[in-house]
């Protein structure tokens, strides 16, 4: 008696099988499936029934084998209990998927700089690398370089400044927060750093120190909060400890400054603004909380992301183009946890902003 042959799985529907079922070439299939390719929408129309009736699904990995792009662009970010980078890699996540891409997430340690990330990034063959909240060593972007692997920074630049990069006005944004602050009669100001090697915590120290010195001020007390928010806890701690105690802490980010927040109302009895007023950057949710009421030099994310994805879409399909550095406006937007100036505040839609009097 004979035995019974094993019966095989089914075999997957391929482009050939679509394309013979459509009437269509078989790269007709391939640009039916490829975000943006130029085909007639009758033609897609064609496939997509086709690919319905046989349980088509284009393959990513056999496609990046032919076109020699994998639709993938790595994203390193780091110490996400900070609210703005989570709201970014959503962002982004869209923002790119629009364009056909796909993200891939990496999180390096936020001290250090993204340099062992290189074997990871090699070894996805990502089409681009967008370091978010890491520093970047002039190793890493020669080898990315060598690679083929256009590098971006977002919300970040480069000491040598030859590698791309979108940023938000920190400069600008401290030396506003410091007129602010002493428009408002402040005379003792403070404030707390995050991470020393961060370009924006260098840049929005930059922007504050120097408008005071420019002024007439003297320099502002300095802690060291490392964008973390115990090691921002510690720091408020030695500067409400002080007998010099400052009346402002301009906070280099808003996750440090609810730490202080926390600190100075919790463990100092101090009440916000009457005794210190508080000031941070990025305009993240927990400002908005009612609980904070932060006031916040506001970088504005969509419209970063948006330039983020712009850029590195056009660095892929150009390698040749010049580096960029693209410089999006922000705003000081006023809330309850710092003391208003007597004129300056200004209503914008549902915001109140500071748009410093003319001299």
């Amino acid at each position: 008696m004979t035995e019974p042959r094993a019966s095989r799985a089914p075999r997957p529907a391929t482009a050939d099988d679509v394309a013979r079922m459509a009437g269509v070439s078989q790269s007709a299939v391939s640009r039916a499936f490829t975000p943006g390719a130029s085909i007639a929408r009758e033609t897609r129309e064609r496939v997509e029934k086709a690919a319905r009736a046989l349980g088509y699904r284009p393959n990513a990995i056999a496609r990046s084998l032919t076109t020699r792009r994998s639709r993938i662009i790595g994203v390193a970010a780091a110490y996400l209990q900070n609210h703005f980078y989570p709201d970014v890699l959503e962002a982004l996540s869209k923002g790119l998927q629009a364009r056909g891409y796909h993200l891939l997430l990496f999180t390096p340690d936020a001290a250090r700089d993204a340099d062992p990330l290189l074997q990871e990034v090699l070894a996805w063959q990502v089409d681009a690398l967008i370091l978010a909240s890491t520093t970047l060593s002039s190793a890493l972007a020669g080898q990315c370089r060598a690679a083929g692997i256009p590098v971006l920074l977002f919300n970040r630049t480069s000491r040598d400044g030859d590698v791309s990069s979108v940023t938000g006005e920190n400069a600008r944004g401290g030396r506003l927060i410091a007129e602010f602050l002493v428009a408002g009669g402040h005379s003792r100001l403070a404030f707390i750093a995050g991470i020393e090697n961060s370009s924006t915590s260098r840049d929005r120290e930059a922007g504050f120190a120097g408008w005071l010195a420019e002024n007439g001020h003297p320099p502002p007390l300095r802690e060291v909060g490392l964008y973390d928010f115990e090691a921002a806890s510690a720091a408020a701690r030695r500067l409400l400890a002080r007998p010099d105690r400052p009346d402002a802490i301009f906070v280099a980010n808003d996750h440090m400054a609810t730490a202080v927040s926390e600190v100075a109302r919790h463990e100092f009895g101090l009440r916000i603004p009457r005794d210190l007023s508080l000031v941070g950057f990025d305009d993240t949710g927990p400002a908005r909380w009612p609980s904070f009421s932060l006031t916040s030099f506001a970088q504005p994310l969509q419209p970063m992301v948006d330039a983020a994805v712009a850029l590195v879409c056009e660095m892929i399909e150009e390698p040749s183009a010049p580096v960029r550095h693209e410089l999006v406006p922000g705003e000081l937007v006023v809330r309850g946890s710092a003391r208003m100036p007597p004129e300056g505040c200004v209503s914008l839609g549902d915001k109140l902003v500071w748009r410093p009097p003319l001299a």
